[in-house]
Order: structure tokens, then sequence, then C-alpha cells
């Protein structure tokens, strides 16, 4: 797959979650808790978006992220989008921004582009699922479960798409005015996260309850994101010592590396439940406005 180190730790956190929620499917499907199979569909888009995420699908240059981290200056990745090209080229040429401020950015880029082809995914599901529901001629009460599934996946776009509209305008606002000194989160997720959370049925004491859980979860992710930038030196230093023929050192920055590597697949497995844990959240507020 030619990932690099911080990738295959995300990787293994991805599956280390996916096979967690597989598990749970197995017992639910067991006791006939998933007759509709709608939880089972959402294990296999989970599925297929890590697929597409890490160039598993057999597809060429699908892969979402190479990287975090910008490398000598340059990013390593496109963002498939001219809008969102546009943005960046205009961002990294306006002087408004450090060298860390442009690669928090191009976090915001990509973590934006990873939305968008998750909204993708999901739509072309249901495009598949409506077209097999309009051939079907007799309506039964099978029939008006489906339909049910498909109101929650429509439901599930709505949101998914208010989310990109809302990032795209704060990356439009930020890639012209530059960063808000005064901005309350700074994480891509984090701020997803809070503007979806204000707009969900929460009391102002549920709100602010909320905002402390995601400063917490916004320290998680600035520990996870030093982790990962000492376990890539980690790994730069490996490969050097490789060369070297110093067996003593060599087995010093082996034992370094596979600690860090460790900690960082730890940590990673940690931010990405959380992250599901708190929009399960969200959505459920959300969906309590419609009602």
């Amino acid at each position: 797959l030619h990932l690099s180190a911080v990738k295959l730790a995300e990787l293994h956190s991805d599956l280390k979650i996916q096979e967690k929620d597989e598990l749970s499917w197995k017992k639910l499907k067991a006791e006939g808790l998933d007759e509709d199979g709608e939880k089972e569909a959402k294990l296999r888009r989970n599925l297929n978006v890590i697929m597409t995420k890490y160039g598993m699908n057999g597809k060429k240059d699908s892969q979402l992220v190479d990287t975090n981290y910008i490398k000598d200056g340059t990013e390593s990745d496109t963002l498939d989008d001219p809008r969102l090209e546009k943005l960046w080229s205009k961002a990294k040429t306006s002087g408004k921004f450090s060298d860390e401020e442009l690669d928090k950015l191009w976090r915001e880029f990509k973590h934006h582009k990873e939305k968008i082809h998750e909204y993708n995914i999901l739509l072309e599901t249901v495009s598949r699922t409506e077209d097999i529901h309009k051939n079907v001629i007799n309506p039964s009460e099978e029939n008006l479960v489906k339909e049910e599934i498909l109101h929650n996946k429509h439901r599930e776009l709505k949101e998914k798409l208010r989310s990109i509209n809302q990032g795209f305008e704060r990356l439009r606002k930020v890639s012209h005015q530059g960063y808000d000194t005064t901005s309350e989160f700074e994480e891509p997720r984090v701020i997803d996260l809070w503007d979806m959370a204000k707009s969900a049925n929460f009391t102002e004491k549920e709100l602010e309850s909320f905002r402390e859980e995601l400063k917490h979860f916004e320290a998680k992710i600035e520990k996870h994101h030093h982790y990962q930038k000492q376990l890539e030196i980690s790994h730069q230093k490996l490969k050097h010592v490789e060369g070297t023929g110093d067996k003593e050192h060599l087995n010093r920055n082996k034992e370094k590396y596979a600690m860090l590597e460790e900690k960082t697949k730890e940590l990673g497995y940690k931010v990405k439940k959380h992250l599901q844990d708190l929009s399960s959240r969200i959505s459920q507020g959300l969906q309590h406005n419609e009602l």
C-alpha cells in the first residue's frame, strides 16, 4: 500500500473499531435485533469508506490522505474539488498563515474532502436502495420497514450535507481572513461537532457540558497529533540507522519506534471511538429537532 507509518497506525485504529462494531452487530443479529438490515448496511458503508481512504478498493489514486503533515512545504495529495483547490491556493499565497497554521489549514481541507467522500458513498447507497424499492410491485409490511430505513438514510444525508456546507463556509472565511485568535476550538472535527451541537436539541446546561467535553476531546486529538509526529521522526531515524550497520543503535531505535507505534495506535483508537460517541449524541439531538 506504500502507506506512511502514521497512516498504517490510523488504518489499524479504523480496522479495530470496525471489528468491534461487527462483533456487536453479530450479537444483535443472533438476537434478531437487526431484521431490517440497517446496521449491517451501515457496517458495509463504513468498511467501504475505510477501503477507499487507504487505497484498498482496487482503484488508483483513491487514498484520501498520505500523511497529516506537509512535506517540504508542499502537499502530497489533491483535493479533487476545484473550489477547494482555489481556496487552498489563495491561502498558501496570501501570506496570512505561518507554516504551522498552513499545516493546520491543510488538515481542515483534507477533513472536508473526507466528509464529501463519505457523503457520496452514502448517496450512492441510498440511490441503489431507492432503485430496488421502486421495483417492488406489491407493498407489504416489510416494504414499510424499508421506507423507514430510506427515511433515516435521507435524514443522515441531510445532516452530512449541512455539515459539508458549514465546513466549506468556514474554509472560505479562514482562507480569506486567516485564523481567528479568539476561536474557541482549532481542530476541524471538534469545530464540526460544536457547530452541529449548537443546532441540536440541547438545553443550555447540556450544551455547556458538551462544550467542556469537546475541550477534553480536542486535547486528546492534540496528544494524538504529537505522537503521530514523533512516530514519523522515529521512522525516518530508523531508516537512516538501518543503513549504518550499527546493531546496538538499530535495536534502540527499533524499541523506541515500536513504543511510539503502539501508543499512536492506542490514541488513534481512543480518538475515533470518542468521535463516534460524540457524533451519535449530536445525531440524536438533531433527530429530536425534526420530530
